[in-house]
């Protein structure tokens, strides 16, 4: 790849984009490096690596997300808050792909459409904090930023950003797509297998209820084995198309992964497929948006309470000035309770615009509490709120509902209360692991799945009963 940030640029009214030019914006949300010379040689470095991803995957989970968007297929984004270097391993890897490949294939019972499969994997290692400093026991020190900036542990040393951590966070994201892949063409995600697991879930008496479901799914898979569609007869049953995405927090780390299509000449970001801009970095005028405009990459863009249309409608025109569909997800994330305050506003100033997007549903920032026993956690029954206010707010606006975005891992954490393997305030203790926000841990993301899949099943027959009266 050419040295020059210069950028070709596609028939568009756009002005001129070039990947180093963020640093002419406000910056937010990052991390001021003590040693410029050794940012500058991390960065140097980056710049020689191979991409992580490819620009034809990329182009691929548009399309996809295209379809999305048309209502013909369903969105599933879901994994860690911040990946942690600590934590890392490939039973890690393959939990939380082997529950996101079960929530997958009841989520598609439900809609009776396909499923797109995206983790926030392999990228999402930065988080926005609330606050620049915390303060432990009187001592007040930098906020923990995500391992690729800095340490987690509460010491001066730990909490001084490292550009050092960004060259880590890259060899630990190539071993996580290497090994997805690996899962997701070597047999790991046969369908058949993955009914199993479901099968397996629902055997316990906790998750009775859900029993039926599991069952249907079953007859299902043995009516197709009977009439011969296995794994070797058709390939789509025994391999997945699965993608990684993460919050583009880190724009040295994003610039110095950005690559150049030589399919089309244009840039793409080669850090994931799918990389998004949070609620707390969407200025118009911010380094955030500047960056993420210009590479050719799905985007998704977090849309809080405070947005408002007229940003919102800005937003849009900025990332995705050609109305190309599949390319801008808009993942709202209000809280339960608020989504009706929130999201007919915002779906209308989309219509007004006459925009292409994805509607997506992230129902775990806005249902942040802190415990009685001091822990930060989410209840179940507040994620599943908001996921079924999100559907009942498109239903009535006529739009399609497109997806869910959950925080989330295959490990037994014990981070958010509630669910079937009920997980109490009393409980959290025991196993609270993550390195930012509470996660729902297999059981409770298992579950949720059963339940949206429910009501996606009751929308979608609902809406054919309609038709058939109105015919």
């Amino acid at each position: 790849m050419a040295q020059s940030n210069a950028i070709p640029q596609p028939a568009t009214t756009a002005p001129a984009w070039d990947r180093a030019g963020w640093r002419r914006f406000p910056r937010i949300q990052m991390p001021e490096y003590t040693d410029p010379q050794a940012l500058s040689a991390v960065e140097a470095q980056l710049r020689q690596y191979p991409p992580l991803v490819f620009a034809g995957e990329a182009r691929r989970l548009k399309a996809e997300l295209a379809n999305v968007a048309a209502g013909k297929a369903f969105l599933l984004q879901g994994g860690d808050c911040a990946e942690s270097f600590a934590q890392f391993s490939a039973d890690n890897i393959r939990d939380t792909f082997k529950v996101m490949l079960q929530m997958a294939v009841v989520l598609t019972w439900g809609a009776q459409l396909p499923v797109v499969k995206v983790g926030r994997m392999a990228g999402q290692f930065a988080k926005p904090r609330s606050a620049p400093t915390e303060i432990v026991d009187g001592v007040e020190l930098p906020s923990y930023r995500g391992d690729i900036i800095n340490g987690f542990d509460f010491t001066a040393a730990s909490r001084v950003p490292d550009p050092q951590r960004m060259l880590q966070a890259y060899t630990q994201a190539a071993a996580s797509l290497n090994l997805l892949r690996a899962f997701s063409t070597g047999g790991f995600a046969d369908i058949h297998r993955v009914q199993s697991w479901i099968a397996d879930f629902t055997d316990g008496p906790e998750a009775a209820r859900y029993r039926d479901i599991a069952d249907r799914i079953s007859d299902a898979m043995a009516f197709m084995q009977a009439a011969g569609v296995t794994a070797e007869t058709a390939h789509e049953l025994g391999t997945v198309e699965f993608y990684t995405s993460h919050e583009a927090l880190l724009l040295e780390y994003e610039e110095a992964l950005a690559r150049i299509d030589t399919t089309t000449g244009l840039p793409i970001a080669g850090s994931g497929h799918m990389i998004w801009i949070g609620d707390r970095t969407r200025q118009i005028d911010g380094a955030h948006m500047e960056f993420c405009r210009g590479v050719q990459n799905p985007l998704g863009l977090k849309c809080g309470p405070t947005i408002s249309t007229s940003d919102l409608k800005t937003l849009i025109a900025t990332l995705n000035p050609q109305n190309e569909p599949g390319r801008l997800t808009l993942i709202a994330r209000f809280g339960a309770g608020s989504v009706g305050d929130h999201l007919p506003r915002l779906i209308r100033a989309v219509q007004e615009e006459g925009a292409n997007v994805v509607w997506s549903c992230d129902p775990m920032h806005g249902n942040t509490i802190k415990s009685a026993s001091g822990y930060k956690t989410r209840p179940f029954d507040s994620v599943l709120r908001e996921v079924c206010e999100f559907f009942k707010v498109h239903q009535a606006e006529g739009t399609v509902p497109g997806g869910v975005h959950f925080e989330m891992t295959g490990s037994d954490v014990t981070e958010c209360t509630g669910g079937v393997r009920a997980v109490t305030d009393e409980d959290l203790q025991s196993r609270y692991h993550t390195a930012c926000d509470p996660r729902l841990n297999a059981s409770q993301s298992l579950e949720l799945a059963f339940l949206v899949a429910e009501e996606l099943r009751t929308r979608r027959t609902n809406g054919q009963n309609g038709l058939r009266q109105a015919g």
